[in-house]
């Protein structure tokens, strides 16, 4: 994990379409914009845990509980 320390009003860029920017810090939050391309998902840890874990359950559907819908 890369480790990076920012100001605000700061950024970094990961490859040549993603650019993330410290917008403000304040009271223990951090409030960061990110500017990349519509096509690249981008979620929050929480949400996108989520949705990896339905993933792993749908791939897990047997042949049998689709025949009972």
């Amino acid at each position: 994990m890369l480790v990076l320390t920012r100001k605000s009003g700061e950024g970094l860029w990961i490859g040549d379409d993603i650019r993330i920017q410290v917008l403000e810090v304040r009271e223990g939050q951090v409030r960061i914009g990110i500017d990349a391309p519509e096509e690249k998902g981008i979620y929050r840890n929480e949400l996108y845990e989520r949705i990896r874990k339905l993933n792993m359950q749908a791939s897990r559907t047997s042949k049998d509980d689709l025949d009972s819908l």
